[in-house]
């Protein structure tokens, strides 16, 4: 029954990033890693090329990779309600994303 619940329940992860960027690198690995046991919707937004206005680039230019964290069935990701979002910047490891996941299902 919780794999159910679960699946009702799934998140959508939204990776920040840039070319040539390391920590990106790292970070996807850790999605990925995260994904092996638990699945989730993935989105991966390049802040350079995005053209939202005002611009992903704008809130994470030396941020990145930052991660949103939020139900499947929440609204697309926006420069503008960034502030609200369930987020991870940086270096995170596999368990803060998954504890990051239980409070987004749990909300």
């Amino acid at each position: 029954m919780r794999a159910t619940c679960r699946l009702l329940q799934a998140c959508r992860i939204t990776l920040f990033t840039r070319e040539n960027c390391g920590l990106c690198t790292e970070a996807r690995s850790v999605l990925s890693d995260v994904w092996d046991s638990r699945p989730f919707q993935f989105k991966e937004i390049d802040i350079i090329k995005s053209d939202f206005k005002p611009r992903w680039r704008d809130l994470y230019e030396f941020d990145v990779p930052v991660i949103h964290i939020s139900k499947s069935s929440a609204p697309e990701e926006h420069p503008q309600s960034a502030s609200k979002a369930v987020k991870l910047m940086h270096r995170f490891t596999t368990d803060q994303v998954k504890a990051k996941m239980d409070l987004v299902e749990k909300a």
